[in-house]
């Protein structure tokens, strides 16, 4: 586990001192990804730095890890960031097909010979999350590459004087003078933005600075253009099971049951403490359940806040109790969490709308005093169908009878309607196709709402920008599938991923998802329609599976996460001053309306609209914008937490 930066220089010359200092300076700023052990190296037209979490042979692992084949030990250059949880299995196939010879006990080598021997057919045979590059010097050729998900970060900015990947954009953006970029504001970003909540990737806020998509690699030469070729596409290809045959079902639970043990099981090899979030929902608990098999003295994380009805404490010390793990709780006061605001979207490098991620970073600062791993539950709603959303096409289903015209009329029916009317949303998204109405988890502006805060709102830049593609991947699927394919692409790489990584990374903490498994996924994939969803539940099949592994008071309870007040906060107390200061002090006036923020905070603080979802949305950026554009705010960065000796 490290944080990553490599360049590659188009001067024909070899690599200067200052631009080794340059990169190592750039590196420092991630130096949170990985306390243990930092460093650079280069050589003729490529450098690399890197800043190292030791969880895995750090005596014999060290970065840049050099590896290459008989009579030419040393071809490859490997700078990574992740885990490889399959790195035995490989290593043991590397030495029985082609005679691998391993100088290290470590998963980084697993890499570079798979790299090596099967080439990028070797990416679809890492079980892991992973954003790696590799320096090839027969080729001389940087090989870069993210996993299937994206759950490990990577960004690349190329200008004329070079190509740049990292792990974290703030190191691109401090290198952006050596490579000449371009670090103007992405206008079409900041409206993908304000509609999503997240910048959707391959997009940054910056014009010069782009993303490595997932499931993707790319391959940089000195003098070119990085060449990026998609190695893996999910698919959800539905696999009915026979009519009337229970036996049929069970062992397809019992797949699943047996596909999650073996994941957990993988994701537990560490040479460090390995601990568990758990937000009192069936996921979290899962994994910590099945954990727990491997680790009896396991201690769980969870967090909340003094507000009633905003806190899952008490339900995870219940289940923590049922599974028999030790428990650490801890509660966020509203002066805590607007505190960390400036620090945590320092460390976000791009905005994120989603209030969850502040709990999420003070449960990690919490679970850092004991442990450098985590287990946690992304992934589970997207692969087997959790997200109340699902339902939507068994409610709307009446409208698919209705002849195209007619279906639309119902629609304009509907706009007269006085909004919060019931039966008014209903009728406008039945009036819609599904790639009208849906392109994920997060919409609060409306096109109306978007034109008052957006001085250069263009009607143009929709969502379409980034679902009609996916759309058209999704042609002939069922209508849940088509919606789990969009949010994989969206909603899971562009917030929750993000969020888990950053909020974790930020603490030096490493965070595993198990259910973001390629083999998970595989028995994920072939469920059909109504295994994910019914009329009155949803992860239908999940759920079954998990019947003999999580606690029964967990199994069918609705879905909450960690949820955070701030609809009450806006209204009164440190949050409403913050927002009120964010506003007033901005010099993000040409990319926002603040007259039409201030409005709306004032609408929301009377009560007359809750506004809090969009208002959240705006003050990110507005924060975001103060730190990383108008540098008028340095926000005080901790240094990492070590945890106690268990």
């Amino acid at each position: 586990m490290c944080g990553l930066l490599a360049l590659v220089t188009d001067s024909s010359d070899e690599v200067s001192p200052t631009l080794v200092d340059a990169v190592s300076g750039a590196a420092s700023l991630m130096r949170h990804r990985g306390p243990d052990e930092p460093g650079t190296w280069h050589d003729g037209r490529v450098v690399l730095g890197f800043n190292r979490l030791s969880i895995i042979d750090i005596a014999h692992s060290h970065q840049p890890l050099r590896w290459g084949p008989d009579g030419q030990p040393d071809r490859y250059v490997l700078v990574f960031n992740g885990e490889i949880y399959n790195y035995l299995e490989l290593r043991d196939a590397l030495r029985s097909e082609h005679g691998a010879v391993f100088r290290t006990d470590g998963d980084g080598e697993a890499i570079l010979a798979a790299y090596h021997y099967w080439g990028t057919e070797a990416l679809t045979r890492l079980r892991g999350m992973f954003a790696f590059a590799l320096w090839d010097d027969v080729e001389q050729e940087l090989f870069c590459a993210r996993d299937p998900f994206g759950i490990k970060p990577l960004f690349m900015a190329t200008g004329p004087g070079g190509t740049a990947v990292g792990s974290e954009k703030k190191c691109l953006l401090d290198v952006a003078g050596q490579l000449g970029l371009d670090l103007g504001i992405d206008d079409r970003a900041v409206q993908h933005y304000t509609v999503l909540q997240y910048v959707p990737e391959p997009e940054t806020l910056h014009r010069g600075v782009q993303r490595l998509e997932s499931g993707s690699y790319a391959r940089i030469r000195p003098g070119g253009q990085p060449e990026v070729t998609r190695y893996f596409t999910p698919r959800f290809d539905a696999v009915p099971f026979p009519s009337s045959s229970p036996d049929a079902a069970q062992r397809r639970y019992d797949e699943i049951t047996a596909a999650l043990e073996d994941s957990v099981a993988k994701h537990m090899r560490a040479d460090v403490t390995v601990g568990a979030f758990l937000s009192g929902g069936i996921d979290s608990t899962a994994i910590a359940a099945l954990a727990m098999r491997h680790n009896p003295r396991l201690i769980t994380f969870t967090t909340g806040f003094e507000r009633e009805g905003f806190s899952e404490i008490d339900v995870a010390v219940a289940s923590a109790e049922a599974i028999g793990a030790r428990h650490v709780t801890k509660v966020v006061s509203q002066a805590e969490f607007v505190a960390a605001l400036p620090e945590i979207v320092w460390y976000l490098d791009e905005p994120v709308a989603d209030p969850a991620l502040v709990p999420l970073f003070f449960i990690a600062r919490e679970a850092r005093k004991h442990v450098k791993v985590v287990l946690s539950g992304e992934g589970a709603d997207e692969l087997f169908g959790g997200y109340t959303i699902y339902r939507e096409p068994l409610s709307l289903k009446p409208f698919d009878y209705l002849p195209p015209g007619l279906r639309k009329s119902v629609g304009k029916m509907a706009a007269p309607l006085p909004e919060g009317m019931r039966g008014k949303s209903l009728l406008h998204r039945g009036s819609l196709t599904l790639e009208e109405r849906y392109y994920g988890n997060a919409r609060s502006f409306s096109d109306e709402q978007l034109r008052a805060v957006l001085p250069r709102f263009r009607e143009d830049w929709t969502h379409t920008d980034v679902t009609a593609p996916l759309y058209t991947q999704s042609q002939g699927w069922d209508p849940v599938a088509r919606m789990q394919h969009i949010d994989l692409f969206t909603w899971l790489r562009g917030d929750i991923l993000v969020k888990a990584d950053k909020m974790t990374m930020a603490n030096s903490l490493e965070l595993r998802v198990p259910f973001l498994d390629p083999e998970v996924f595989a028995v994920a994939s072939r469920l059909p329609y109504d295994q994910k969803i019914t009329r009155t539940t949803t992860k239908y099949a999940l759920r079954r599976a998990l019947e003999p592994v999580v606690p029964a008071h967990v199994l069918n309870r609705p879905k909450l996460g960690f949820p955070v007040p701030i609809r009450h906060w806006l209204r009164a107390g440190e949050l409403l001053d913050w927002a009120h200061e964010m506003i007033g002090g901005s010099a993000a006036g040409d990319l926002i309306d603040l007259t039409a923020v201030r409005l709306m905070l004032d609408e929301h603080r009377r009560g007359t609209t809750d506004h809090s979802r969009r208002l959240w949305t705006v003050l990110i950026f507005l924060l975001w914008h103060a730190v990383f554009v108008e540098k008028s705010l340095t926000p005080q960065i901790s240094e990492p937490v070590y945890p106690v000796q268990l």
